[in-house]
């Protein structure tokens, strides 16, 4: 199967497709509602959107090993158009006038307000570091001929959380963080999310395999133009 690719065959109409979309949509939203909570795992404080969000990435690694970079590219873009859906409709939700007779109106701001800058780092972060990761593990594939998906799904993922952490933090804390602990911030939150991809690399085979199998699919980006703004080449 390494060297089989099959693009007359349209993905997005496979049910299977449709559900890894689906999953990777679910947990990229519920990581940007959920990120407001800070928690502590290990002695590390970071986001609760930990939990999730690196999911986001390996169902990435799915799509892009799977179906390829052309595929992955349009799931990325209809992941953040979902999640500005989202934004917008809490948003809209936030300054409707309040029924006389509630009182969350400040827990409802609290929770799920969003400040631009928080907003604007967290949607610009999520571009660089999911297109980072999908261009590298299409990039890795061709040039292990589809052998040690271990090393792509790690590799593409250091990449993609490295630049998803270090373009969040530093466009939404910068200036109001010290340099020192803006780094450790950084850090921390790559290290942890990478790991997370690491100990999920068998599952990560697991499903792969079963995609493989199911669609008879095993797409190679030999001749995509890696432009992630278009959506036709």
């Amino acid at each position: 199967m390494g060297g089989l690719e099959q693009r007359h065959r349209c993905a997005g109409y496979s049910s299977w497709f449709v559900l890894v979309v689906a999953l990777f949509i679910i947990c990229l939203v519920t990581a940007n509602i959920i990120a407001v909570k800070l928690v502590d795992i290990f002695g590390l404080t970071v986001p609760a959107a930990v939990i999730i969000f690196p999911v986001s990435y390996i169902l990435g690694d799915v799509l892009t090993e799977v179906y390829g970079y052309r595929e992955a590219r349009r799931v990325i873009w209809l992941g953040f158009l979902s999640n500005l859906l989202v934004v917008v409709a809490i948003v809209a939700a936030q300054v409707l006038p309040a029924a006389s007779f509630w009182d969350g109106q400040a827990a409802y701001e609290r929770i799920l307000g969003y400040a631009p800058r928080i907003l604007a780092a967290s949607f610009l972060a999520y571009l660089v570091g999911e297109f980072a990761n999908s261009f590298v593990l299409a990039k890795m594939k061709i040039a292990t001929r589809g052998r040690w998906l271990w090393s792509r799904t790690i590799g593409s993922t250091l990449v993609g959380q490295g630049l998803d952490s270090l373009v969040f933090m530093t466009l939404a804390f910068a200036g109001m963080i010290p340099a020192a602990g803006l780094a450790s911030a950084v850090i921390t939150q790559w290290m942890a999310k990478s790991a997370y991809e690491a100990v999920a690399t068998p599952l990560t085979y697991a499903v792969v395999k079963f995609l493989k199998t199911k669609e008879g699919l095993d797409v190679y980006d030999h001749t995509t133009r890696f432009n992630p703004f278009s959506l036709r080449d």
